[in-house]
């Protein structure tokens, strides 16, 4: 890489950062007397036309500093994603004492851990979770409402039922639905529904022959019921002092992006795109699939706590630390595999 590339890049970086601390738009004079003292503002300046040019920063006056384009952002987290990697989060021992003293309460650990993220991020901080998927079967209903539709009643240990309506098409009679009911009680009742949805339903299916269509076509609208029940339910942290950031200055941005958090369908939706086994992930800008959100960033790591998937992160300006932030989620949903694995909880020196 040339010299000067070499340079435009540090100079992007230390734009970012400053601008990241300040919120004030950065100028080739600052860069100049607090990052690059070897070069001239003149230098700089023709570095940040150049980084101008390829929308890595804006100018929002003629005669004003910069600030970083959603580009910008990007290609800055590119750069310190190779420095970060040896970072740690120094608190692990909290969240680890969290998750043992609240492990027969999952969903209680994890608003405690949520809290925590927000108040050390400084952001709105989520948990999304498939809540049922913890729970076991108590007892599983289906009842024929109509000629074509059956309804699912799945009862929880918890004491919580829930109902799902689905189309049935493959001709169940009323017999034939309360033998195969029956059977299927005795199979999965005391069993995780996480665990039913993918093991123990497809250990059935493997054993029944394709001559009994029928009770094939039952597995298969079980999975569906399932499906349907264990759906993500995201939880924010309740705390609004992310408000506070110069971003929601206006009062119509805090109702778009208050709007914005209560699709949850779509967030879900976003989050459930980005495939692979990394260790976070960030969505902004335009990805956001919103134009009025194009100036904020969905940060975020997948988890999984005693087996269960899920997401915690956070959603706030891209004006945020990603630095400590991508560190922090990064380990937080490290440490909750990690302490949670194998179904039991497992201290730092590995004891369970």
């Amino acid at each position: 890489m040339k010299k000067n590339e070499i340079r435009r890049r540090r100079v992007l970086k230390n734009l970012v950062e400053e601008y990241i601390s300040s919120s004030e738009p950065v100028s080739s004079k600052l860069i100049c007397d607090k990052y690059e003292h070897n070069n001239s503002p003149a230098t700089i300046r023709i570095d940040l036309n150049k980084l101008e040019n390829e929308n890595y920063v804006f100018q929002q006056h003629t005669s004003g500093g910069r600030v970083p384009t959603i580009k910008g952002y990007r290609r800055y987290i590119q750069m310190i994603s190779s420095e970060i990697i040896d970072d740690t989060y120094k608190n692990a021992d909290i969240l680890r004492s969290i998750l043992i003293k609240y492990y027969d309460d999952t969903p209680l650990a994890l608003h405690y851990i949520m809290r925590y993220l927000a108040k050390e991020t400084d952001q709105l901080s989520f948990v999304a979770e498939p809540e049922v998927s913890y729970g076991y079967l108590n007892k599983l209903d289906v009842f024929k409402i109509s000629k074509n539709k059956l309804l699912f009643v799945v009862s929880l240990d918890s004491g919580i039922d829930k109902t799902v309506i689905l189309n049935c098409d493959y001709g169940i009679n009323e017999k034939q639905l309360r033998t195969i009911v029956r059977y299927v009680n005795e199979e999965l009742v005391g069993r995780r529904i996480y665990d039913i949805q993918h093991k123990y339903l497809n250990e059935i299916a493997a054993k029944v022959s394709e001559e009994n269509k029928i009770l094939k076509s039952f597995m298969e609208e079980l999975q569906k019921a399932l499906i349907e029940i264990s759906k993500y339910y995201i939880h924010f942290d309740g705390n609004i002092s992310f408000l506070e950031q110069p971003e929601f200055d206006e009062r119509t941005m805090i109702l778009k992006f208050l709007g914005f958090i209560q699709r949850q369908d779509h967030l879900v939706s976003l989050m459930q795109k980005c495939k692979g086994d990394r260790p976070y992930y960030y969505i902004m800008g335009e990805d956001l699939g919103e134009p009025e959100l194009s100036n904020y960033t969905l940060l975020f790591a997948k988890y999984k706590i005693f087996g269960v998937p899920g997401y915690l992160g956070v959603l706030g300006p891209s004006r945020m630390n990603y630095r400590r932030n991508i560190t922090l989620i990064r380990d937080y949903a490290k440490i909750i595999t990690n302490t949670t694995n194998k179904g039991v909880v497992v201290s730092k020196n590995g004891k369970k």
